[in-house]
């Protein structure tokens, strides 16, 4: 979860101000994390519940990136302002106590104002797992993505390279997008196989809807040997979403980091999920501080 272990002290007092949580989910059983209004579960509702119940007042909460259903977090960030006052320990074993066991917060801390876990982040990153074996995995099946037919994670890897930069990706946005602009900065996009398992590595300034699982579905396609690697750049190109192939599944995808300033105190991530961690060394794991940042406004609400 964390580069550096993190004690659960009980001599610290946070909170009466912002406060910040690091946490990780399993999202098969979740439609997202939003909350909804039709009451289907969601992890913010969860969270929110278990939040609320030890700062003994209502929350509201605000995380790094919404994840959709179905959709993992072994490192979310969120934030919440409240006047109730918990040591580290209680906080973090008190919401655990609260909360099923397919949610867990890590860490709590106190935030400056100015703090906020969506607008503040420099970057997030992804890892997309994919098990490529004849037989659909029964164990892991909620956790990983499946296909039978072999993938050759050399031309995913050459065909990934077209998409690092920024770049207009159009191409691999849902049609229910809200973002305003189309524009993002990819600051890589890194394939790698271990056995059975292909891992795809994606870190960027900011995400469209869907846009890492529009990625897994077109490599996945130059993998099978569908198109050349040299495709994924003229998808990019032409901007057009019918171009660039089906959606992946949503079961192999996990949100693994989130950078702020080193300002705001928020720990660094060892990239996720657990049982993909071990297939990589120490750096591959590491936080990578961006390239390139958008500078944005302070905001506190």
């Amino acid at each position: 979860m964390f580069q550096t272990s993190i004690p659960l002290t009980t001599d610290n007092a946070i909170g009466e101000g912002r406060v910040a949580l690091v946490l990780e989910y399993d999202g098969a059983a979740y439609h997202g994390w939003q909350l909804q209004k039709s009451g289907v579960p969601s992890v913010e509702a969860e969270l929110a519940r278990a939040v609320s119940r030890v700062a003994n007042e209502p929350v509201d909460l605000v995380c790094a990136g919404r994840t959709d259903a179905g959709v993992h977090g072994s490192y979310q960030v969120v934030h919440f302002d409240t006047r109730a006052v918990r040591d580290r320990r209680s906080w973090v074993m008190g919401i655990n106590t609260a909360l099923p066991s397919s949610i867990a917060v890590h860490w709590a801390g106190n935030a400056p104002e100015p703090f906020h876990a969506r607008f503040s982040a420099v970057y997030r990153r992804y890892r997309y797992v994919i098990f490529n074996g004849p037989v659909r995995p029964a164990l892991l099946a909620p956790q990983v993505s499946w296909t039978f037919r072999p993938l050759d994670s050399g031309a995913m890897q050459k065909a990934a390279r077209n998409l690092e930069g920024e770049h207009d990706f159009s191409a691999f946005r849902a049609a229910g997008c809200q973002s305003r602009s189309p524009w993002r900065f990819v600051e890589f996009v890194r394939v790698s196989r271990h056995g059975d398992y292909v891992v795809i590595d994606v870190q960027a300034n900011a995400f469209l809807h869907h846009m890492v699982r529009n990625f897994a579905g077109a490599l996945m396609a130059v993998g099978q040997g569908k198109y050349p690697p040299e495709w994924v750049a003229g998808v990019l190109a032409g901007r057009d979403r019918r171009r660039a192939g089906p959606t992946a599944p949503s079961a192999g995808l996990y949100l693994v980091d989130v950078g702020y300033p080193e300002a705001f105190g928020i720990p660094g991530a060892s990239c996720g999920p657990s049982f993909v961690r071990p297939w990589f060394d120490d750096a591959d794991n590491a936080p990578v501080p961006p390239s390139w940042v958008h500078r944005k406004p302070a905001i506190s609400t």
